[in-house]
């Protein structure tokens, strides 16, 4: 699969992820969350768009504890920890999409829908659920479904292609959104700059130039 660098590109056009098809429709009982989480940031936010996180934040969980648990596997396959940061999990992706999926249902249903689908893949093909297989039998069924030209043949997986992109973008989106991603990319923000002057050779164009007053008072020149 395609690195960091395509996944920075990716991120760029934010959740671009495609519907799948209505898979498996079941769902676990979900505990009560004892407590409503409260949005991390206030500072310079409208009240409009914390009652906003307030509102998402009070629907408790969507996903189940297995279902988590195989997010952050595939988040961690598609960006993995290495020498320049850390991985998808470290940077809170598997909540980011958590969040996502209550704030934007039409992705509930692929969402759930494709970790079913791959649980169903996993268990005839290795008799265990994604989740339980080994992390070479893990890469054996994404090298399936990775690469959408490749699988474009094989109908069966088609399904399969469609969360996975999904999941890639959602992956992809929160990490280069998170702290670590915007350091991996190496944005530094807004910083103060300091003007040297118009250039010499600006000067010597229009015979011009600084005066001593304006040289010590208002023209800094750093090397």
């Amino acid at each position: 699969m395609d690195r960091r660098k395509s996944l920075k590109l990716i991120a760029t056009g934010a959740i671009a992820g495609g519907a799948i098809a209505a898979a498996c429709n079941t769902e676990e009982k979900k505990k009560p969350e004892e407590a409503v989480a409260e949005p991390k940031f206030n500072l310079d936010r409208n009240p409009e768009e914390i009652a906003r996180e307030k509102e998402i934040l009070a629907k408790g969980k969507f996903f189940s504890d297995h279902e988590m648990a195989t997010i952050t596997i595939l988040t961690d396959i598609i960006i993995p920890r290495d020498e320049v940061s850390g991985s998808a999990s470290d940077a809170k992706v598997p909540d980011f999409i958590e969040f996502i999926v209550k704030d934007m249902p039409q992705y509930q249903v692929p969402m759930r829908g494709g970790l079913r689908w791959l649980d169903m893949q996993c268990l005839k093909r290795f008799e265990k659920t994604f989740k339980e297989c080994s992390s070479v039998q893990q890469i054996e069924i994404i090298d399936l479904i990775a690469y959408p030209e490749k699988a474009k043949a094989n109908k069966e997986l088609t399904q399969g292609v469609a969360f996975f992109t999904l999941m890639r973008n959602l992956t992809a989106t929160g990490f280069y959104t998170s702290q670590i991603g915007v350091k991996d990319i190496g944005y530094a923000g807004n910083q103060a700059n300091q003007w040297n002057g118009v250039p010499e050779d600006v000067l010597k164009q229009y015979n011009v130039a600084y005066s001593e007053k304006e040289l010590k008072e208002c023209i800094s020149f750093t090397k």
